[in-house]
């Protein structure tokens, strides 16, 4: 073949993948880092889920998660279990007592809460409170929404290294000797961790998924674990991707669309193909002719 030849074909390969769409692939699925970026998820604009956007960020091969109260490093994905796991730096773990009220907490904007929040097996142990802290105000002294929760409670939080380090007191249980120095809570029961509004220097977040009992504080798992679901049904994705689409959201950010090569749909992309009067197929036939005046050329 020769050079003209050859520049010929490469200039037909360049035309053919602008004019014929393809929709082989899921074209929004990414990485950052170790971590798969993939459905309601996306760090591409337009692609996922509405309720998921703009929630996470890729910066230097570390996947982020911005809501309210701060940002956080994403340790894990898990969409078999539709499950995200959370690292706050600021946050206080069996080592180490951080004070200061420096930590995130925990805070999603009222339109994102449907689809996201603590899991029931998530304990957060608020650290130093006011005695005048919303947490406390109108329980009587035996009666504080402090508890255990799911097998985790500050009772065995004060067995950790980080209290014998920072030298704290611990104060009695009872509200009416001031309020305890540890305070844990399911984040269902106060919906919001907010440490200025909570009048408290720090708090603690852990989870244990075993379904045995752990042996003490110091074998929970140290993170926010957060579910996540997709409210409405889904049944629009999913004809989505069985007829080659991707799944994405209009420039609105709410209306959902099926992205089929060039083309998006409202639907799926067997719509795209029977409006258009012809499947994306043809892109063969164009492809044979093409190759037919190639090899004329080359003659």
């Amino acid at each position: 073949m020769n050079t003209t030849a050859m520049l010929i074909l490469s200039f037909l390969h360049l035309v053919i993948s602008v004019l014929i769409p393809s929709t082989a692939g899921n074209t929004c699925r990414s990485y950052c880092g170790n971590i798969t970026i993939d459905y309601p998820f996306a760090i591409l604009p337009g692609c996922g889920h509405p309720g998921f956007r703009d929630l996470l960020y890729c910066i230097n091969d570390v996947l982020m998660f911005h809501i309210s109260s701060g940002s956080y490093r994403v340790l894990e994905i898990d969409y078999a279990y539709q499950a995200l796991t959370l690292h706050d730096p600021h946050m206080s773990t069996c080592d180490t007592i951080v004070l200061g009220a420096k930590g995130n907490g925990f805070a999603v904007e009222q339109w994102r809460a449907p689809y996201m929040n603590p899991s029931a097996d998530n304990v957060f142990m608020l650290i130093g409170c006011s005695a005048q802290s919303p947490l406390f105000q109108g329980f009587p002294g035996k009666h504080l929404p402090c508890r255990n929760v799911s097998g985790m409670s500050c009772e065995e939080y004060y067995g950790c290294p980080a209290w014998d380090l920072l030298g704290h007191r611990m104060v009695g249980s009872k509200f009416g000797s001031g309020p305890p120095e540890c305070c844990a809570v399911p984040f269902e029961s106060i919906k919001s961790v907010n440490l200025s509004r909570l009048q408290c220097e720090g708090y603690s977040s852990a989870y244990n998924l075993a379904p045995l009992r752990l042996d003490g504080a110091n074998g929970w798992s140290y993170g926010i674990h957060v579910k996540y679901s997709v409210q409405e049904n889904d049944e629009f994705c999913r004809a989505c991707e069985a007829t080659g689409g991707t799944c994405g959201y209009g420039t609105d950010g709410i209306r959902q669309l099926c992205m089929c090569g060039s083309t998006n749909s409202t639907s799926n992309c067997d719509s795209v193909k029977s409006s258009s009067g012809r499947t994306y197929s043809n892109g063969n036939t164009v492809t044979g002719v093409l190759m037919c005046l190639l090899a004329w050329i080359a003659i």
